[in-house]
């Protein structure tokens, strides 16, 4: 479990957007870890967590794409029924507000990724890094 940046970009919502962003990001070699797409009628929120996250940061200002970093929670946690719940619990008990998650897992993996925004980040890691 660790904190990491998430990058959070906006984009017109429009066929070809997300294609161009991660072509950019391949041809700098940045690799992305975890993704999330919400949207609204005229701009989407591409929420990433990348390999190399002032590389992106770069890239997305050299073209003008409105970008914002803020701080998550990267969670590898168990691909088990009930597993959220306890991380969830932990925090609701410790008054830690979840902001928002998004997390993905094959079928038959023993583990997921779950990415965490809590209202204080370094409080939540604190709280669900105790056993």
């Amino acid at each position: 479990m660790e904190i990491a940046k998430q990058l959070s970009v906006f984009l017109a919502n429009k066929p070809g957007m997300l294609a161009d962003v991660c072509d950019e990001l391949a041809k700098a070699n940045v690799n992305i870890f975890a993704l999330t797409i919400s949207d609204t009628a005229d701009h989407s929120v591409v929420r990433m967590v990348v390999s190399d996250t002032e590389r992106a940061l770069a890239i997305f200002e050299e073209r003008g794409v409105l970008v914002v970093a803020s701080k998550v929670l990267l969670i590898e946690n168990s691909n088990k029924p009930g597993a959220l719940a306890k991380i969830a619990t932990r925090l609701a008990k410790a008054k830690i507000n979840i902001e928002y998650a998004y997390l993905a897992t094959s079928p038959g993996a023993k583990t997921g990724l779950l990415i965490l925004r809590a209202h204080d980040t370094k409080r939540a890691l604190k709280v669900l890094g105790k056993n």
